[in-house]
C-alpha cells in the first residue's frame, strides 16, 4: 500500500498542531501506521504514574545521560480520564525517546501482567495509514436526492431517539437543509481559510448528521465539535472531551463516532479512553464506531473494543460496503472485530454552502489505480483530481483542482457507514418503542438477512431501504 497519502496528511496535521511535535509509529511492512506525540507517554494516575516516572528516569540516566528533570509530569491531573502525561526529554532536540521508554517498562509490565504506559496517540477522523477519510468530497447538484434518501416519518421530540455525534461541528447554514432542521450542537468556528476556501474536514460532522437524519427522521441529533483541528486530537485530550460531551447533555441513546487510531499492539486499546469506556459500559448508551480506512485487519480503536468480550455489548463496529453494496469498499478495515458492514462509498448528504456557494481545493491526488489493489472503479481513482499536498506536484506544473459546493456532496469512508448503522438502530428504537439502544441493536441484527463476503468470510450487512447502489460502470450515476 502506497504511503503517499499518509505522509501528506501527517504534514497537514502537524501544521494544525504547531505546538505539538508528532512522530510516526512503526508498521509491519516498514510504513508508518499511526501518529503519536513525540517525547510523551501516558500512564494512569497515582502509583503507576510514579512507577513509570521512576523506571524511565533511572533508565535514561544510566543509558542516555539525561538528567532527572528530563522526565517530568506535564501539570496536575484535572479531569476524569485518570491518565497523566509524562514528558521524557525535549522533543525539540530531535530524537524521539518514546520507543526507548516503552522498552524500559516492559519488564515492569510483565511483572504486573498489566500495561503501565502508552504512547499518546493522535485520534483522527477514520484515520490510520491514510489519516483521512476514504476520499475527499465531490459536489452534487441540489437537484439530486440524498443517498440514502430521507425515509418516511416525522420528528417528534417526545419519542425521538437521542444521538450524539462526536466529530467536526455543524456548518453555519446547516438548517437550510430540511432534514437538519432539528439538529443541534456546535457550529464550526472557522469554516474557511483567509482566502475564503473551505478547510479540510469542514462539513464532515454535517454530512454525518445529514445521513442520520435521512435514515432516522425521528432522531434528536446533537453534533459536538471535538475534531476541528485537521480532524485530529491527542488521545490524552480525547477522553476528557468525550466526558465533556456526555456531561453537557447527559448520556444519549447512541454515540456516533467516526474517528480512531491503530496502535502498536492488537489488544491494547487506548489508555486515554480507559475511564470513558468503563463508564460507557455501565450506561445503556451504545457506541457506534467506524472501523477505519486502512484496508487492514489491524484493530482500529475505539471501534475494536467491540472485539473485546467486556465491551461487546456496548460497542458496535462498522465497516463500509462498496458503492454497489456487494462487497467491502477497498479502503474499509475488516476482521473479526468488525461486527457489521453498511453502505459507505459514494453516499450523498449535506455538506456546506447552502446560503452561498463555497470553494474547496483538493488536498490529495487520485491514483492511476486503486491504492489498495482492488479491481473495481473505486474512490481511489474517480473522479480524477490533483491535490495541494501531493508530492512532486510542483515539479510537474500540475495545478490543484478547485470545486464549488452549494449544499450537497458525495463522500466515502467508514466515517459515513457509521451514521447509517447508528440511524438504523435509532429507527428501530422509535419504530418498536424500544428505549434500550443495545436491545434495539440486537433486534436489528437478528432481523437482518443481508450478508456480504469480506476476505473470504460472510459478514452481516445492513442496507437502509432508501439507499440506492451506485453503478460501478458509471460511478457518478445512481442505479
Amino acid at each position: 500500500m502506497a504511503p503517499q497519502r499518509f505522509h501528506e496528511q501527517f504534514d497537514h496535521i502537524q501544521r494544525a498542531m504547531p505546538g505539538t511535535a508528532l512522530a510516526m509509529g512503526p508498521y509491519d511492512d516498514g510504513d508508518a501506521h499511526f501518529l503519536y506525540e513525540k517525547g510523551v507517554v501516558l500512564a494512569r494516575d497515582g502509583e503507576e504514574a510514579r512507577l513509570v516516572e521512576d523506571t524511565v528516569r533511572a533508565h535514561f540516566t544510566e543509558t542516555a545521560g539525561l538528567v532527572p528533570d528530563h522526565v517530568r509530569r506535564d501539570g496536575p491531573h484535572t479531569n476524569r480520564t485518570g491518565v497523566t502525561r509524562i514528558r521524557i526529554g525535549d522533543p525539540a532536540e530531535g530524537a524521539d525517546t518514546v520507543p526507548h521508554a516503552l522498552r524500559a517498562l516492559r519488564e515492569a509490565e510483565a511483572r504486573r501482567s498489566r500495561r503501565l504506559v502508552s504512547r499518546n496517540h493522535v485520534v483522527h477522523i477514520a484515520g490510520g495509514v491514510n489519516a483521512c477519510p476514504g476520499d475527499e468530497p465531490v459536489p452534487v447538484a441540489r437537484t439530486q436526492p440524498a443517498n440514502p434518501a430521507v425515509a418516511e416519518g416525522r420528528y417528534d421530540a417526545d419519542t425521538a431517539a437521542r444521538v450524539l455525534v462526536i466529530d467536526t461541528g455543524l456548518v453555519h447554514d446547516h438548517d437550510a437543509y430540511p432534514p437538519l432542521a432539528h439538529t443541534a450542537g456546535d457550529i464550526e468556528p472557522a469554516e474557511t481559510d483567509a482566502d475564503g476556501v473551505l478547510r479540510q474536514y469542514v462539513g464532515h460532522g454535517t454530512f454525518i448528521a445529514g445521513i442520520l437524519a435521512a435514515v432516522a427522521p425521528n432522531t434528536a441529533v446533537t453534533v459536538r465539535n471535538t475534531l476541528s483541528d485537521a480532524g485530529a486530537i491527542l488521545e490524552s485530550e480525547f477522553g476528557a472531551r468525550l466526558f465533556a460531551a456526555v456531561d453537557e447533555g447527559g448520556w444519549p441513546d447512541i454515540i456516533s463516532l467516526s474517528a480512531g487510531t491503530t496502535t502498536e499492539g492488537v489488544t491494547d486499546g487506548l489508555l486515554g479512553l480507559d475511564a470513558f469506556m468503563r463508564e460507557l459500559r455501565e450506561q445503556r448508551t451504545l457506541l457506534v464506531a467506524a472501523a477505519g480506512n486502512n484496508s487492514s485487519h489491524a484493530p482500529f480503536w475505539p471501534a475494536a473494543y467491540a472485539g473485546l468480550p467486556e465491551y461487546a455489548d456496548s460497542v458496535l463496529s462498522v465497516g463500509a460496503l462498496s458503492a454497489d453494496g456487494e462487497s467491502e469498499a477497498c479502503f474499509s478495515n475488516h476482521g473479526p472485530w468488525v461486527q457489521v458492514f453498511a453502505p459507505g462509498e459514494r453516499l450523498t448528504s449535506a455538506l456546506a454552502g447552502f446560503d452561498t456557494p463555497v470553494p474547496y481545493i483538493y488536498q490529495h491526488s487520485t491514483y492511476d489505480g486503486c491504492r489498495f489493489d482492488y479491481d473495481y472503479s473505486c474512490t481511489c481513482q474517480f473522479p480524477r483530481h490533483t491535490g495541494v499536498l501531493s508530492e512532486g506536484r510542483e515539479s510537474t506544473g500540475a495545478k490543484p483542482h478547485q470545486v464549488m459546493f452549494d449544499g450537497l456532496a458525495q463522500w466515502s469512508g467508514t466515517s459515513f457507514a457509521t451514521p447509517v448503522v447508528a440511524g438504523l438502530v435509532a429507527a428501530h428504537m422509535t419504530a418498536y418503542g424500544e428505549r434500550d439502544p443495545r436491545a434495539a441493536r440486537d433486534g436489528l441484527l437478528a432481523a437482518a438477512t443481508g450478508s456480504a463476503e469480506v476476505r473470504g468470510a460472510r459478514v452481516p450487512v445492513l442496507r437502509p431501504p432508501t439507499w440506492r447502489p451506485v453503478s460501478v460502470a458509471d460511478p457518478a450515476v445512481p442505479v
